[in-house]
């Protein structure tokens, strides 16, 4: 169910305040996608890590049952290629941030856990940069919004036409 009565504008990046709902909210979800993703791997490549590494870093502090496949699969819907996950597990091992257990299990090594903690530092100065000027109840509204969205589309999917 809609419930504004906007008529639907093409994409116009200096629409004005007043205009903006009428945009599209494909074309500004991708520019804020580009931009943003583009503003946090440029920080990190600076400090020599990707993404991929910062969140298979993350996946292996959880516990002791996650291998290479199970950090593949927590990031499939987030890695840009099937193979990012364990190329990412590959530099970690490399650099002696993790470490495989006979069990084929891994763990982080002391030297990775000060890489991730100098790498969440540097990342919360990203963010605060990112929402630089939006407060948090701004910042949940728009989420929310986004989710919404989400739910509505697969909702849509889910109803024959």
């Amino acid at each position: 169910m809609t419930t504004t009565p906007t008529v639907p504008a093409p994409a116009d990046p200096a629409a004005t305040d007043a205009d903006l709902a009428s945009q599209p909210i494909g074309y500004w979800s991708g520019v804020v996608h580009k931009a943003v993703i583009k503003h946090i791997r440029d920080a990190m490549a600076r400090v020599d890590v990707t993404q991929p590494m910062w969140w298979a870093l993350n996946r292996v502090d959880v516990g002791d049952h996650v291998t290479r496949e199970v950090i593949a699969a927590g990031l499939a819907d987030v890695a840009d290629t099937p193979y990012d996950a364990s190329r990412a597990v590959d530099h970690l091992l490399h650099r002696g941030w993790v470490r495989a257990g006979e069990d084929e299990r891994l763990h982080l090594t002391d030297e990775g856990r000060a890489a991730k903690a100098r790498i969440r530092e540097m990342l919360a100065g990203v963010r605060a940069r990112i929402h630089d000027g939006i407060t948090d109840n701004e910042y949940v509204a728009a989420l929310k919004v986004l989710r919404r969205m989400t739910d509505n589309v697969t909702a849509a999917a889910d109803r024959p036409s």
